[in-house]
């Protein structure tokens, strides 16, 4: 058997070497902190070693770089602006092209409804299956719940949900008519301010109206 009775138990650190090393670690992480991270990802640089080492010219980037993005992330989208009705010209027919389908109708408006609180109104457009038609639309003050949606022409009359939303201000995008009949949106203001709605239309549809 192996003889045990000279074996010498391992030291432990004591209180104070714990205590003198974890001074000694945080001094260190500090130092870092200063000299090193501080120039590095802010630009701040108290020592003048970030300056030494290249690091603040980084961290300088880094920072302007954030501000830029938060910047363009802040900014609000530009409604564009659509011209008053202006039927498209007829291209001219020639022996090829007489048999073929005649083009879709483009045309431009430009509507707006005011909505007192808890008022709801809507504007329809008269579009074919598969026509498309760019919009907008934005309220002067506040912001409204809506329903993009359909109704075909012929009875029974069915519906057709494309979107709802509800506290928005604006929208843009292309409605798509899923079938022959009336597409558009219905707007309520459940605000206690009076306020505007102003729709920008632009494509493929034969009329534009708000329902009774």
């Amino acid at each position: 058997m192996p003889d045990i009775s000279n074996s010498v138990p391992t030291e432990l650190p004591s209180t104070r070497q714990l205590i003198r090393s974890t001074i000694i670690a945080a001094i260190i992480a500090a130092f870092l902190l200063v000299a090193v991270v501080l120039p590095a990802e802010y630009g701040v640089d108290p020592t003048g070693i970030g300056s030494a080492l290249g690091l603040t010219e980084m961290g300088r980037i880094k920072v302007s770089l954030a501000r830029e993005i938060a910047l363009a992330e802040s900014a609000p989208r530009q409604v564009p602006a659509v011209s008053a009705p202006v039927p498209a010209a007829p291209a001219p027919m020639t022996p090829a092209t007489a048999s073929a389908s005649p083009a879709p109708a483009s045309r431009s408006d430009v509507a707006t409804i005011t909505l007192q609180p808890n008022q709801g109104r809507e504007i329809k457009l008269a579009m074919r299956e598969g026509a498309r038609v760019n919009f907008s639309w934005s309220t002067d003050n506040g912001v409204v719940n809506f329903d993009e949606h359909a109704d075909s022409k012929n009875p029974p009359r069915d519906y057709h949900g494309y979107r709802k939303g509800s506290a928005v201000a604006k929208d843009e995008g292309v409605l798509v008519a899923a079938f022959e009949g009336w597409h558009g949106w219905y707007w309520r203001n459940r605000g206690k301010e009076t306020l505007t709605v102003t729709l920008r239309t632009s494509g493929d549809y034969q009329d534009i109206k708000e329902p009774e």
